[in-house]
């Protein structure tokens, strides 16, 4: 995420390094390379003009502290503005009302059918709703029963009324079909074009003013940078929506929609979507994206997701184990299908301070683990107790069990004792260390 933005704006804070106070030049240098990021990243050139004049104006009338480098001062005031450019702070999404109406917009192709899932089943898990989705895109193809199967899988039901092509009606007798079954939220997914057109916008509109939602959300595709940004324009002048989802966050390098897209519709970002998983959903905080542009991880935001999947009582179980070195294949297994359940694997490892950079050239594949567990299920209770135990002839057994070969178990051998010591560190607070290893382990798995 943000990877290539992140590289510029580390190699624009590197210009200060070495010195020992801030001057009209060295500032200026570094606001020009910050300034050209930006652009690369596609900002709007009067968006980012605008941005580097703020911090060349903050830094040159900053009192710099003797125990402060001028390198530090620039990222901090560099990360006070990028967090108030994306919105200052979180804001949540309104969910009063009986039932609560969300109403999604946005062009095709934006991921508003995926998201619809997704934030009804936010609700349901994260806030304690009864959410009911209603299918309004009768254009596209097969979009309604992407809903139901989708529907299906986390248990959310779908609203649809399959001969009735007037998206209005469809809307307002789903809601009553909400409020007469008990459901205290819906969201409805309407239907989007591949461009701008006066057809869609119309029909939104109209939807809009009949079922009068309390939360109206533009959704669009991070990776289009400027077009998405001149594409809630459209959407806010007719809508006035109340907030911007940003989906495919994981795929976009540049980071130009997440920047700019609250200077021009002043409508704050809500939540980001990173990836096709259900339970891929993260509200968006701007002091903590502000943080992971700039290479100093997202602790609480891994801290959070820790917390959701973590039980109090297993986990000092498990820091007791650590800290005796009595870390075992099964803690192993289960810590693998916890972090799964968190996310990205290499998004997670970014969130750690120092480790964003550590890990940046390694390719680490979500289903690189399915290997490890085909090999632990294949091991006996004792085995998976005591890892001591695997000798030469075990291993062989172990290798035909799991249809692997001997070497990939030895290799995941390797990597279980790299990880023990990784957690021991890590444990013991050597972030440094625990980031060589991250490297070491890379090396071991080509």
């Amino acid at each position: 995420m943000f990877e290539s933005l992140s590289d510029r704006f580390d190699r624009a804070f590197k210009i200060l390094k070495g010195h020992g106070r801030i001057t009209e030049v060295n500032v200026a240098d570094t606001t020009k390379e910050i300034r050209r990021a930006l652009i690369d990243a596609d900002v709007n050139y009067k968006i980012a003009k605008e941005f580097t004049d703020r911090v060349k104006e903050k830094a040159l009338g900053a009192d710099v502290l003797t125990s402060v480098s001028p390198g530090q001062l620039m990222v901090k005031i560099t990360r006070d503005e990028l967090t108030e450019l994306m919105g200052s702070e979180y804001v949540d999404i309104n969910t009063k009302g009986s039932p609560a109406i969300i109403l999604l917009s946005g062009l095709q192709g934006s991921g508003k059918t995926t998201f619809a899932v997704k934030i009804a089943n936010w609700l349901k898990t994260k806030k304690g709703k009864n959410p009911l989705l209603i299918a309004c895109d009768i254009y596209r193809p097969a979009a309604i029963e992407q809903l139901k199967v989708m529907g299906e899988k986390t248990d959310i039901p779908v609203f649809t009324i399959p001969d009735d092509e007037n998206p209005v009606n469809i809307s307002k007798k789903g809601i009553q079909h909400a409020k007469d079954y008990g459901y205290n939220v819906v969201v409805i997914d309407t239907a989007g074009r591949l461009a701008i057109d006066e057809q869609m916008m119309d029909e939104i509109s109209n939807i809009h003013k009949a079922v009068n939602p309390q939360e109206t959300l533009f959704i669009v595709d991070s990776m289009t940078g400027q077009d998405a940004v001149n594409t809630a324009k459209a959407f806010n002048d007719i809508l006035n929506f109340d907030g911007v989802v940003l989906t495919k966050l994981d795929g976009d390098t540049r980071g130009g929609a997440a920047l700019s897209i609250k200077s021009v519709v002043n409508k704050p970002i809500k939540f980001v979507s990173i990836g096709e998983k259900v339970e891929a959903l993260d509200v968006f905080h701007p002091d903590r994206m502000a943080e992971r542009i700039l290479g100093m991880g997202d602790i609480v935001s891994l801290v959070e997701k820790a917390q959701e999947q973590f039980d109090e009582v297993e986990a000092r179980k498990l820091q007791n184990k650590i800290a005796k070195n009595q870390f075992n294949f099964n803690d192993f297994l289960s810590q693998l299908q916890q972090i799964k359940k968190m996310g990205n694997i290499k998004d997670l490892a970014g969130m750690i301070p120092g480790m964003g950079k550590a890990i940046k050239e390694m390719d680490i594949d979500d289903d690189a683990f399915k290997g490890f567990e085909s090999i632990i299920y294949s091991m006996t209770i004792q085995e998976r107790e005591n890892p001591d135990l695997l000798n030469g002839s075990r291993r062989k057994r172990i290798s035909n069990g799991s249809g692997t070969t001997i070497q990939e178990v030895n290799q995941m051998l390797k990597q279980f004792e790299q990880m023990r010591k990784m957690m021991k560190m890590m444990h013991s607070g050597g972030g440094k260390k625990a980031a060589h290893l991250m490297q070491q382990m890379q090396k071991m798995r080509k």
